[in-house]
């Protein structure tokens, strides 16, 4: 067993692998950019190196300044993580090289599955069956040959990034140049593969461990079917699909897929399986590190995978054979992400990468509750790196016991200060076919939409209007007096309490309008006057705030904020602050529609126009990118291009007004 392992990674991953080292009595060096100075992993860690300033590319993913930090903390083994150089053949090579340990798997192994054209012909040589494709020239020949929808994938890409699916075979020439585009962008290879698109697929994938010495096991399946665009967000095992039948052809089908490429460690091998037929299932891909997903595996197998695959890397042998591995009860996984989801003008939802600071935190637990995070209030939540914050993991002696579970520590899940997808988990795990087990990988795009809140609700602006007011309130002096004159609410002509009008706004909402007065207030312009109040007073530093809104008592999680307030309640979260109309109107044009604003926080890679040009209805402006994601900002109408207030390279905050275009004269 080794002495000290360097974990090359960020983030819950990192807490949750040293987590598993602390068990073990093994230290553990963490590594950190300047932008993770006190991330939860820093703390956490017995050690900890810098690596370099917040650009991935200068410290995380710099080879030569990881192994670095390793001689530098006289570490014996890397732990790779997932993401980053998790599946970089180079990095494995490059630490066997250095005289460590690499807890994966053989560099070669790496490479065989890092190129999906040639895992396939590699597994479709063991007899694993693979989904009918091709690749090469002539790919839109090859693909009207097995007919539309067919599905583009870069060779040397993974995790969903660059994927097209095609449905009209008269675009297949212009679909493929984009995907090139794309796979040369994201991964610096054009390479593409032509699959047959399945229809309501399922994603189900198996989860391998092999051992230096000729033990390759299979530990059940996952059913990772709950994505957007190709992005996994819900993960479960068992698959509440699969047969007794169906789960053993697909788990002897992955071992032979790990044996084909002399795997070692804990890998997980991805097969699409018709949703109409749960009896055929084809190889996508195999992923050669650990899962995201890997605690539900963990949770019905009583299996530590960190544990084996540092074991593994140590030289020992697996002490288990196949017929040794049970599984017990049902475990579901929900990822926690930095994002807000927006409503797009073609009925899609778009999540966006969001970004704070996160003022607090409240985590679950209870019976059959896990939570591997990365989080810690103060924790600064930028945009350089992967948006996922935590795991919320469920398990139970059955399948709706697990939902429900999961369905409830959501519900007790609050971060304040940043935008996350814990709300539309929580809604998403309680949607009819969810709850069936009808899933299928276009799902949560096709119901997205409907599970967005259709408004604030009004008593989340009464609480934030009540808590402005509370501010306002005068201090008494050494006395006990105050002047009536400071009171806000104090006597007016006619005998009543004056109203004191709070104009309020919740990012992406219209501005509202709260009228407060002691013991009542009115929400909207056309809003009539109901029973309200705090209950108890508030902790103007955070915490619980409880108010009396037109006869029903609410309680919110509350994070007080510079010039507004975070409110949270049952995984939902709402950044309420101040408006001022005329402060918002006042960039010159910069106001309504012709104003172009940023939907995220991010860099402005690339600008495509400026001041004076003329632009039509939907041309592409610029680009802004943040957490690998690109968003491009179009023209909203014909016109010209009257304010650019940003360059190349510039920083830029979620709703910054970024251009206007004045429209053409009619």
């Amino acid at each position: 067993m080794f002495e000290t392992v360097l974990v090359a990674n960020r983030g819950e991953i990192a807490v949750r692998v040293i987590r598993t080292l602390r068990r073990l009595g093994v230290a553990s060096v963490a590594v950190y950019s300047d932008a993770d100075v006190g991330a939860r992993h820093v703390r956490e860690a017995d050690r900890a190196v810098r690596i370099g300033p917040a650009p991935a590319t200068e410290s995380y993913l710099s080879i030569e300044r990881l192994l670095a930090a390793a001689a530098r903390a006289g570490a014996q083994a890397v732990h790779p993580g997932y993401g980053f150089l998790a599946e970089n053949a180079a990095f494995a090579r490059a630490v066997t090289d250095a005289g460590l340990a690499f807890i994966g798997p053989p560099a070669a192994a790496i490479e065989t599955m890092g190129d999906k054209i040639r895992a396939k012909e590699t597994v479709a040589a063991a007899g694993v069956p693979v989904v009918p494709g091709a690749h090469g020239d002539g790919l839109a020949e090859a693909a009207r040959a097995l007919g539309v929808p067919v599905l583009l994938k870069p060779s040397a890409g993974g995790g969903g990034k660059g994927m097209r699916l095609v449905r009209d075979a008269a675009q297949l020439e212009e679909e493929i140049a984009a995907a090139r585009r794309a796979a040369r962008s994201a991964f610096g290879d054009d390479t593409l593969l032509v699959e047959r698109w399945i229809d309501r697929p399922r994603h189900i994938e198996i989860q391998v461990l092999a051992d230096g010495h000729g033990t390759v096991l299979h530990l059940g399946e996952r059913e990772c079917s709950l994505q957007r665009r190709h992005q996994k967000i819900v993960e479960e095992a068992p698959s509440p699909l699969l047969d007794p039948a169906a789960r053993a052809a697909m788990g002897e089908a992955a071992v032979r897929a790990a044996r084909s490429c002399g795997y070692r460690g804990a890998g997980t091998v991805e097969f699409i399986v018709p949703g109409e037929d749960p009896g055929t299932h084809w190889f996508m891909e195999m992923n050669t590190r650990l899962q995201v997903e890997h605690p539900v595996t963990e949770l019905i197998t009583g299996l530590d995978l960190v544990e084996w695959q540092v074991r593994i890397a140590a030289g020992e042998p697996l002490p288990f054979g196949q017929d040794a591995v049970s599984v017990t009860g049902h475990a579901v996984e929900a990822r926690i992400c930095a994002e807000t989801a927006r409503a797009g003008a073609d009925g899609r939802v778009d999540f966006l990468p969001s970004a704070g600071t996160v003022h607090l935190l409240r985590e679950p637990s209870g019976e059959g509750i896990r939570v591997d995070s990365g989080l810690a209030e103060g924790t600064e939540v930028g945009t350089a790196y992967d948006p996922m914050l935590a795991k919320v993991v469920a398990h139970g002696p059955d399948r709706s016991t697990a939902l429900r579970r999961l369905r409830a520590a959501l519900a007790r899940t609050t971060v304040l200060g940043v935008d996350t997808n814990t709300g539309f988990l929580r809604r998403l795990l309680a949607h009819p076919a969810v709850v069936s087990g009808a899933l299928d990988t276009g799902l949560v795009d096709g119901v997205a939409a409907g599970l967005l809140p259709d408004a604030v609700p009004e008593e989340v602006y009464a609480a934030a209007a009540l808590l402005r007011q509370a501010a306002l309130d005068p201090v008494p002096d050494a006395s006990g007096w105050v002047d009536p004159f400071d009171v806000p609410s104090g006597w007016r002509l006619g005998g009543e309490p004056a109203w004191t009008v709070h104009r309020l706004r919740v990012p992406g909402r219209e501005p509202v309008t709260v009228r407060v007065r002691p013991g009542e207030a009115c929400v909207g312009e056309a809003g009539e006057p109901v029973p309200a109040r705090l209950l108890g007073g508030a902790d103007p530093a955070g915490g619980t705030v409880r108010v009396e809104y037109a006869g029903a008592r609410h309680a919110f999680a509350h994070a007080a904020e510079a010039g507004g307030h975070w409110l949270g309640r049952d995984g939902d979260a709402w950044h309420v602050h101040g408006y001022d109309p005329v402060a918002a109107a006042g960039g010159g044009g910069a106001a309504g529609a012709d104003a172009l604003t940023a939907p995220m926080p991010g860099t402005v890679t690339v600008v495509k126009a400026a001041v004076g040009d003329v632009v039509t209805a939907g041309q592409s402006l610029l680009v802004v990118e943040a957490m690998k994601m690109e968003h491009v900002i179009a023209a909203p109408h014909d016109g010209t291009v009257a304010e650019l207030d940003v360059t190349a390279g510039s920083t830029v905050a979620l709703d910054q007004v970024l251009a206007v275009v004045t429209p053409k004269e009619p």
